[in-house]
């Protein structure tokens, strides 16, 4: 039973990266491209990081400590880092495709 349901998660969670990384190579400006690797993609490695908890936990019978800080940490670094990018974007005044929402009510600081 533990075989199917890491299976399952690892599936999942590779399907989320994929779509994170196409996401990325398909959207047309920075501010949009930077919603793939930030959403999709931090869910994708939570869902690889749960399967890793789970077959360890099945094989060793003891949770892995690792995977859980290595769960925290992305989940901490991923947002701060996303928000640190797109503040240089709009310091560096980089220019915004036409179809993207919120650009308009960006302020300078």
């Amino acid at each position: 039973m533990a075989e199917i349901i890491v299976s399952l998660l690892l599936l999942l969670g590779g399907l989320f990266i994929l779509i994170g990384s196409i996401g990325m190579n398909r959207m047309p400006d920075f501010f949009m491209r930077l919603h793939g690797p930030t959403k999709a993609t931090t869910l994708g490695m939570a869902g690889v990081l749960i399967a890793s908890i789970v077959y360890f936990s099945a094989i060793v019978n003891e949770p892995s400590a690792k995977e859980i800080l290595i769960s925290i940490f992305l989940l901490i670094t991923a947002p701060i880092s996303g928000y640190m990018l797109i503040k240089t974007a709009i310091h560096h005044k980089l220019k915004a495709h036409k179809g993207t929402k919120g650009i308009e009510n960006i302020e300078e600081d």
